[in-house]
């Protein structure tokens, strides 16, 4: 009997020790599964970890911002320099071009034939009808008064009509002289080759017409215009000083040729260039190696190994065979001529990294 009565508090212990021993196992997997999640939040918030910062590629020095790339960012980006010199170089003009509309020497040319034809008509008829008058005369009294004085009437007719043939020629050449300058009007009057291109679209006329206060003491044998958009240069061959001036320019005027398949068309107006009668020393650098940013313009120059400048280029610089003659650069100066925007790209990036770091 007594040991039935204890049996009930072992079993009773016995549960309480496994409960115990369960709770504690729930306890412990509870907290690793807290101090997982625990670990997992700050996995997720924590800070990740920054990765090196590149060196920086630019620098103020002696005032000026030194853009500093190496080998491999000057062949990422195509970085192409040039060593050039100091020289003197004939200056181009920039003047105004025009292409002119030709149906007008078209009207003169015709009309300049049309009145040497019937210029020899009257000849002719003065001529027979002249011949006729002398004979009637001639044949005294056996002429009646009626025949000598019809002759007489036919040939003064004939005789003033040839004068308002020929005034009408004079009148004609006159006025293509004075409206296309002696070598366009000579060529209408001559039917020249010339005027048989323009007419057929071969060459087309352009009117040059250089800026207010610039003058030229003789037109240049060649010159070059801009074709749009793409402003390619096309060659030009003189004709010669215009008789009228263009009265959007109010300039000295020249006449030069273009060829039809230089992609101008009549009423276009371009850029001409004009070789001056000036030199101006400096470094020749091509259009392509310019850059425009921050209110100036700006060509890239080496000063070291891989270290670049800016230097600025006047607002009117002077130009020479298509390209800019940059005044104030040593004899020597290596010029970069592709890359020059990447360049300038760079050092733009720098300021704004700068202005970012001085708000912070």
């Amino acid at each position: 009997m007594f040991q039935r009565r204890r049996r009930p508090v072992f079993l009773a212990g016995a549960a309480l020790v496994a409960a115990g021993l369960a709770g504690a196992a729930l306890l412990t997997e509870t907290g690793t599964v807290l101090r997982a999640r625990t670990a997992d939040v700050f996995a997720l918030t924590a800070p990740p970890a920054q990765a090196p910062l590149p060196a920086p590629r630019t620098a103020v020095e002696d005032g000026r911002t030194v853009v500093r790339l190496s080998p491999e960012e000057r062949a990422r980006i195509g970085l192409v320099t040039e060593t050039r010199r100091a020289l003197p170089h004939r200056q181009e003009l920039q003047a105004y071009g025009l292409v002119l509309d030709l149906a007008r020497v078209t009207e003169l040319t015709n009309a300049y034939a049309s009145a040497k034809a019937q210029l020899q008509q009257a000849r002719a008829r003065a001529e027979v009808s002249g011949s006729a008058s002398r004979r009637a005369k001639n044949l005294g009294q056996y002429a009646t008064t009626v025949q000598v004085e019809t002759a007489e009437g036919t040939y003064q007719t004939d005789a003033a009509a040839l004068t308002a043939a020929e005034s009408q020629l004079r009148t004609l050449a006159a006025t293509a002289q004075q409206e296309w300058g002696p070598v366009i009007g000579k060529a209408i009057v001559e039917r020249a080759p010339a005027v048989t291109r323009l007419i057929e679209r071969t060459d087309f006329l352009m009117q040059v017409t250089l800026p207010p206060g610039e003058s030229l003491s003789a037109a240049p044998a060649a010159a070059f215009a801009e074709v749009p958009p793409q402003s390619a240069r096309v060659p030009l061959r003189l004709v010669g000083p215009a008789p009228r001036t263009d009265p959007r320019i109010q300039g000295q005027s020249f006449y030069y040729l273009v060829s039809g398949e230089g992609g101008l068309l009549p009423g276009m107006s371009t850029l001409a260039f004009l070789p001056a009668e000036r030199a101006v020393t400096g470094v020749l650098v091509p259009e392509d190696a310019v850059v425009h940013g921050q209110g100036g313009t700006w060509v890239y120059r080496a000063v070291g190994e891989g270290a670049y400048v800016r230097h600025p280029i006047r607002t009117d610089p002077p130009m020479s065979d298509d390209a800019y003659v940059v005044e104030g650069l040593p004899d020597g100066t290596e010029i970069v001529l592709k890359g020059a925007q990447a360049l300038l790209s760079e050092e733009l990036k720098s300021q704004i990294r700068v202005a970012g770091d001085d708000d912070d």
